[in-house]
C-alpha cells in the first residue's frame, strides 16, 4: 500500500525530491531505489520525517507501537506535523500515548481504512480525523489518498472506521467470493472457465458502471432488469429465498465487531 501511494502521488506531479520514504529490509530498499530513483529512500525513520510536514504509517500493525515511538523526537520537534495512520486497528488515542511527548501537545493524527483495490487505483478509502487536525490538512489528506482511491469518506466518530472495515476494507473479499461462485456455476452449466470468469468479471464491472452513473438508486436498478415471471425474477427469487440480505448483513457486522476486537488487542499495554 505504501508503494501505491508513493507511485500514485508521483504520478500525479509531486516531485520525487519531496516524497520521502523509509524501509528498513535492504532487498526491499534497493529494489525501491531502482524502481523509483526519482524519490528519496533511506532505512532511517528519523532521517526520513526531518523536516517533512506529513508523515504516513503504513507498517503492519505489531509494529506501530516501536515505530511511532520512535518518531517522538520528530514530532516534539514539530508539533504540527501531520500523522496518517493506514495501519488497521490502530486508533488515534493509541498511537498519541505511544508519542512519549508532553501531554499537553496536541497532535493532528488522522486514521484511514484503505481497501486493497487501491493498489490498481480504484480503492474506496474511510478517513477520520482528530480535533487537532485543521481543515488544510483534512483537505491535503483527502488530495493524498486520492491518488489511490476513488472515493474517499470522511466520518465523524472514530467507531465508525469499524463500519468502514465491514463494508469497503473488506467488501472486495466478498466481491471475489461472488464472482467465484458465479464462476463455478457457469461452469457447471457447461461454459468453458475461461468464459465463465470473463462473462462474470464484465457483468460486475458493467453493474458497478450502471450504478455508478445511474441517478437510480440500487433497488430501483434491481427492479429495472427484473421483468416479471422472467429468467432474473426467478434468480433473485431464490436469492432472497436463501437469505443474501442476512447473509450480507452478518458478514458486513462479523467484519466490524472483528475490527473492534483487533482494536482492543492490538492498543493493550
Amino acid at each position: 500500500m505504501a508503494e501505491a501511494i508513493l507511485a500514485g502521488l508521483h504520478a500525479s506531479g509531486h516531485p520525487g525530491t519531496n516524497l520521502r520514504y523509509s524501509e528498513p529490509f535492504d532487498e526491499r530498499l534497493k529494489y525501491m531505489q531502482t524502481k523509483y530513483p526519482e524519490l528519496v529512500g533511506s532505512n532511517d525513520n528519523n532521517q526520513v520525517v526531518d523536516g517533512a510536514d506529513i508523515v504516513i504509517l503504513a507498517v503492519k500493525p505489531q509494529v506501530l507501537r516501536s515505530v511511532v515511538n520512535g518518531l517522538s523526537g520528530a514530532v516534539e520537534k514539530n508539533p504540527n506535523l501531520l500523522i496518517i495512520s493506514i495501519a488497521a486497528g490502530i486508533t488515534t488515542a493509541d498511537i498519541r500515548k505511544w508519542l512519549t511527548i508532553r501531554p499537553e501537545i496536541k497532535v493532528p493524527i488522522v486514521r484511514c481504512m484503505p481497501n486493497t483495490p487501491a493498489l490498481v487505483g480504484e480503492g474506496a478509502m474511510g478517513l477520520y480525523a482528530t480535533d487537532a487536525v485543521n481543515e488544510q490538512q483534512k483537505e491535503l489528506t483527502g488530495e493524498i489518498m486520492k491518488a489511490v482511491s476513488k472515493q474517499v469518506s470522511w466520518v465523524e466518530k472514530e467507531a465508525l472506521i469499524d463500519s468502514v472495515t465491514g463494508i469497503s476494507g473488506s467488501g472486495p473479499a466478498y466481491f471475489f467470493l461472488i464472482m467465484e461462485a458465479m464462476q463455478n456455476a457457469g461452469v457447471e452449466a457447461g461454459l468453458t472457465p475461461e468464459d465463465a470468469k470473463a462473462l462474470t468479471l464484465q457483468t460486475c464491472i458493467g453493474a458497478a458502471r450502471m450504478a455508478q452513473t445511474s441517478e437510480d438508486d440500487l433497488a430501483t436498478l434491481r427492479r429495472k432488469v427484473t421483468s416479471p415471471k422472467g429468467t432474473t425474477e426467478a434468480a433473485i427469487n431464490s436469492l432472497e429465498a436463501n437469505g443474501i440480505r442476512k447473509t450480507m448483513a452478518d458478514a458486513v457486522f462479523a467484519a466490524e465487531n472483528r475490527g473492534k476486537e483487533l482494536a482492543e488487542m492490538l492498543g493493550r499495554d
